[in-house]
C-alpha cells in the first residue's frame, strides 16, 4: 500500500470520527481514538449501508460521511455496553 493511501485512510478516518464525536455527545476519544472510530465506522458503514439500500456515492467526502454514520453507529453501541 503506497504511503499516500495510508496517509489518505488516516485523515479520512480523523475527520469521520471526530464528527461522530460531535454528533454523539460525551464520546470524545482523542485524536488516535477519533481516527480508529472513523475507521472502523467506515467497515461498518460500508457493511450496513449497502443492506439497507443506501448508497451515498463515492469520492472523498462520501467516504467521510459513510465513516461518520458507521463511527455514530459504533459510538452508540459502546454507550450501551459501557451502560451495562
Amino acid at each position: 500500500m503506497p504511503i499516500e493511501v495510508f496517509v489518505i485512510w488516516l485523515l479520512v478516518g480523523a475527520v469521520s470520527g471526530w464528527l461522530a464525536g460531535l454528533i454523539v455527545e460525551g464520546s470524545g476519544f482523542g485524536l488516535i481514538g477519533d481516527i480508529i472510530v472513523g475507521i472502523l465506522g467506515s467497515f461498518i458503514a460500508g457493511y450496513l449501508l449497502p443492506k439497507l439500500g443506501i448508497h451515498i456515492g463515492s469520492g472523498l467526502l462520501a467516504h467521510i460521511i459513510n465513516g461518520a454514520i458507521g463511527g455514530v453507529v459504533l459510538l452508540l453501541v459502546i454507550a450501551l455496553i459501557r451502560r451495562t
